[in-house]
């Protein structure tokens, strides 16, 4: 039997590289979505800072356990009584790298679950922009399925969107709905970033949550808004469009039964392979 519905919320700021106004302006857009009623508050991905320089941004990155971002959101968290989704922070990991990790918090505070983004960004952009995350980042090597109050709920970030076998993975392992914190580029989200969110809700019969950065950004870097709530038939129920902003939507967590049992795809899933001629 699925869980009641519920509201989710999508917040789309446009972050710089003071830490401290990102992380204000933030603060009140979470504020603005509980006070409409968003019990699950999702912020985009380098939510703290949105900065082109690898050593500043090393220099931000601390241990889960101990993270200010993450103890700011925490207390957040707490005053709201909200589940908050972090896009992600910069963590510590081995080999003098960092992780890039969305944190998921409960209405109390509590880190509930986290989940460092497996497949990096390392792309030459016709615009001039120029990205090279694994220079500072480490990948994932996990895929993390969140238990909620609602249901699963499958953790991804932004250039995961581009590997289907991530998303049909969480859904084939119970996630009713799934996140994808995001500051994808406005050249690649103009032409990408709808098809893509919804493909992989149509694909896996689950909502999907993407808040996603947007405006202008340091080292010419611009990001694409339109942060999505897509339910699990791929009808867009809230897109934030350009500007920063705050978007709301009803999560019916027995619609992705519904849309599973119209088209029981997940059931028709087939190990095969693939040799010689055959491709």
């Amino acid at each position: 039997m699925s869980a009641a519905p519920f509201k989710a919320a999508c917040v789309q700021p446009s972050c710089g590289q003071d830490m401290a106004t990102n992380i204000a302006t933030v603060g009140d857009m979470v504020r603005d979505a509980r006070d409409r009623g968003a019990d699950f508050i999702a912020v985009p991905e380098n939510v703290a800072l949105m900065e082109h320089r690898p050593d500043v941004l090393m220099a931000q990155a601390a241990p889960l356990d101990s993270h200010p971002v993450i103890e700011h959101f925490a207390a957040l968290a707490t005053e709201t009584g909200a589940w908050l989704l972090v896009g992600s922070v910069p963590v510590v990991a081995p080999g003098n790298k960092i992780f890039n990790c969305s944190v998921l918090l409960d209405s109390s505070g509590k880190v509930r679950h986290h989940y460092n983004k497996i497949h990096l960004f390392d792309v030459d952009l016709p615009t001039g922009e120029s990205y090279r995350e694994s220079d500072s980042f480490a990948p994932g090597d996990t895929a993390v399925l969140a238990e909620t109050p609602w249901g699963p709920v499958g953790m991804t970030i932004c250039y995961d969107l581009r590997f289907a076998s991530l998303y049909r993975s969480l859904a084939q392992a119970g996630a009713f709905c799934l996140t994808a914190p995001a500051a994808f580029t406005h050249f690649t989200g103009l032409a990408h970033w709808h098809v893509l969110v919804r493909a992989r809700a149509i694909e896996c019969g689950a909502f999907l949550i993407a808040p996603n950065m947007w405006g202008d950004h340091s080292g010419g870097r611009k990001t694409y808004g339109h942060s999505l709530i897509v339910d699990p038939w791929g009808e867009v129920l809230a897109d934030a469009g350009e500007g920063t902003g705050v978007v709301v939507a009803e999560i019916d967590p027995a619609r992705a039964d519904g849309a599973r049992a119209r088209i029981p795809a997940l059931q028709h899933d087939r190990v095969f392979s693939a040799a010689g001629d055959a491709i």
